[in-house]
């Protein structure tokens, strides 16, 4: 014959399902609960503090490239200043040079006209 052993593995849970004291569930929950929220708890102000640290990172970072942004374009600006001067120079010394000439030319033709 089949032995009382040889049952579906099931039947016994399901026997033994009314037996469960629902107190002592909640007990049991409210055991566990109690042992592991003080650890999530603190997790979770960790995660706090880290989220905010990388928050303020993150914007000295920010900060910190405008201002690496703001000295390329003064770079720029000098750059464009020093051409300018360049430029200018070259200017001054053009407008001499053509005064020379002017000089030159009428003193040819003052001596042209004398002769």
């Amino acid at each position: 014959g089949v032995a009382p052993n040889d049952a579906s593995p099931d039947e016994g849970v399901v026997e033994d399902l009314p037996l469960i004291d629902e107190k002592a569930v909640e007990q049991l929950t409210e055991g566990l609960i109690s042992h592991y929220l003080p650890d999530l708890q603190r997790s979770k102000s960790a995660l706090q503090e880290l989220t905010q640290n990388q928050m303020v990172l993150l914007e000295t970072l920010e900060q910190e490239i405008s201002k690496f942004k703001e000295c390329n374009s003064i770079v720029d600006i000098n750059a464009l200043f020093s051409e300018a001067k360049h430029y200018h120079n070259k200017l001054v010394n053009i407008r001499n040079e053509m005064m020379m000439l002017h000089d030159k030319t009428s003193k040819l033709k003052v001596s042209g006209i004398n002769i």
